[in-house]
């Protein structure tokens, strides 16, 4: 990925401690989103999870983007063959 789309894509963790929590993402620079395909989107958000979970300290996000890691890795190699 280079660097014009490093940074378009922002995580954050959503739901509550009854509710299973989820990553969800926000796009930060629309003009670059504009130009992306949906190999760049999801490497964009393999980074955020990443960048996020450098930042996390509860066990239950821990898992949670842990999570989201795997399936975006699982995704982007399908679709890079």
């Amino acid at each position: 990925m280079d660097s014009e789309t490093s940074a378009v894509v922002v995580a954050r963790i959503c739901g509550g401690s009854e509710r299973k929590r989820k990553v969800a993402y926000s796009v930060v620079e629309t003009y670059h989103s504009l130009c992306l395909d949906r190999k760049d989107i999801m490497l964009a958000q393999l980074e955020a999870c990443e960048k996020l979970l450098k930042y996390t300290r509860d066990g239950n996000d821990e898992e949670a983007i842990k999570g989201e890691i795997r399936e975006l890795k699982t995704i982007i190699d399908l679709i890079s063959v």
